[in-house]
């Protein structure tokens, strides 16, 4: 028996009903999608709770401060996700996740903390015979499902990239008039800005990794590559252009968001260093220029020209792409690091009252009578000291006067340099 519209309904009531029914459709189907995965994950967070948290407490196998290292928060995610499953279990999905996001700051501890819990957890199962007994132990256990507590620990950061999703396709189903709609509305956002405390994390986490390897690569006596807000962006051969007509030599170039470092290989039969490079020049990108340079490489590769404060580098390669890609990443590198830099000038200006007056104004008659008046003054007390017995000079005394204010004016007029990276380095920072 086939179904056919009332032909007495308007067809726009008809259409209207229509896709509200479409929408409950999908709202009961992603909340039926919520509950099974809320079972799941709970199920899940109870066996690292029960079988490791709660046992290693009572056995004392771990300190308390490795045990938090390696869970942190865990115990209580477990406790206020199994109030959210009560929730949503009862279709309470708006209600359930209000309460549930004034506890996110849970989350936040346990994301902030995970690369931590990872290289504890490492630690311990090498150094503790007892503690990688216990673990193999627990994991041989038929409720973990051949799962390993490595596989467990990064639940909860996953579990945030889920609600997300559910948490959309539950607002975007639901009536904008109902008070859910609100409610999960909210929850959308908070868990967009745990997700991306968690991405940002992971950004971190893989810079510091790539600034650890290029430190790695540097022997001798190194330059210091792990420095505060430094991003590592990209390295690759090419081969400098000297300003006399010798032959282009392959270098090794590392791009940062600051600076940019070339080094040399060294021999693959050094004894000790054979793979890895020496650095040789270190370019701060602060006050660097990039150009490209056009009819020079016969439409084969391409060529750049950097010019910094103390130094001017022409960089060739073969291959267009990549010319063209490190042109991109150093320009794009530039624009970031030179639209910092003006944000702190113009708060500088804002908040600190100029050292000196304007150099137009020095001669104004105001400002040399006040000269005049202070070097009578000077005088008058120079001849008191003599009269006194001091030995000091008004020939002395104005050009000691004379020396402090140029003095001065050097140290206010003197550029900003860059530290430099190590004291030790034998790179050459220009």
């Amino acid at each position: 028996m086939s179904f056919s519209p009332d032909p007495s309904t308007p067809m726009g009531i008809r259409s209207i009903q229509d896709q509200r029914d479409r929408w409950e459709r999908k709202r009961n189907r992603v909340g039926r999608e919520l509950v099974q995965s809320e079972q799941r994950y709970c199920d899940q967070l109870d066996l690292v709770v029960t079988y490791f948290v709660e046992i290693l407490k009572a056995k004392g196998t771990l300190r308390q401060d490795i045990r938090e290292s390696i869970f942190s928060s865990i115990k209580s995610i477990h406790l206020i996700n199994q109030s959210l499953l009560a929730d949503v279990e009862q279709g309470r999905f708006g209600l359930g996740f209000e309460e549930f996001c004034n506890h996110l700051q849970l989350y936040n501890t346990y994301v902030d903390n995970i690369q931590t819990a990872k290289k504890v957890l490492m630690v311990q199962l090498k150094k503790s015979k007892a503690f990688r007994r216990f673990k193999k132990l627990q994991e041989s256990r038929p409720e973990f499902q051949q799962q390993k507590l490595e596989d467990l620990l990064p639940l909860p950061l996953q579990r945030i990239q889920q609600y997300k999703h559910f948490l959309r396709d539950l607002t975007e189903n639901t009536s904008p008039g109902n008070l859910e709609f609100q409610q999960l509305s909210k929850a959308v956002k908070a868990m967009s800005e745990v997700a991306q405390r968690i991405q940002d994390n992971a950004h971190r986490h893989e810079n510091h990794l790539q600034l650890r390897r290029v430190q790695k690569q540097l022997k001798g006596r190194k330059t210091r590559i792990l420095a505060p807000g430094r991003w590592y962006i990209r390295e690759g051969w090419l081969k400098t252009v000297p300003t006399k007509g010798t032959e282009a030599k392959p270098k090794m170039f590392f791009l940062f968001s600051d600076i940019l470092l070339q080094a040399k290989p060294y021999s693959p039969l050094h004894p000790t260093n054979g793979g890895k490079f020496a650095c040789q020049r270190v370019y701060p990108l602060k006050e660097c220029t990039a150009d490209k340079v056009f009819g020079h490489t016969k439409s084969q590769g391409g060529l750049i020209s950097l010019t910094f404060a103390r130094a001017k580098l022409l960089l060739m390669s073969d291959d267009q792409e990549d010319i063209n890609d490190w042109y991109r990443s150093i320009c794009l590198a530039i624009g970031q690091l030179k639209t910092k830099t003006t944000v702190v000038h113009r708060r500088d200006e804002l908040r600190r009252p100029p050292i000196r007056s304007d150099p137009d104004c020095q001669n104004t008659p105001d400002l040399r009578q006040t000269r005049g008046m202070k070097r009578t003054m000077m005088l008058n007390e120079d001849a008191n000291g003599r009269s006194e017995g001091h030995v000091s000079s008004p020939t002395i005394f104005a050009e000691e006067n004379d020396h402090s204010a140029i003095k001065r004016m050097k140290h206010n007029d003197a550029p900003l340099e860059r530290p430099q990276e190590s004291a030790g380095s034998s790179c050459v920072i220009l």
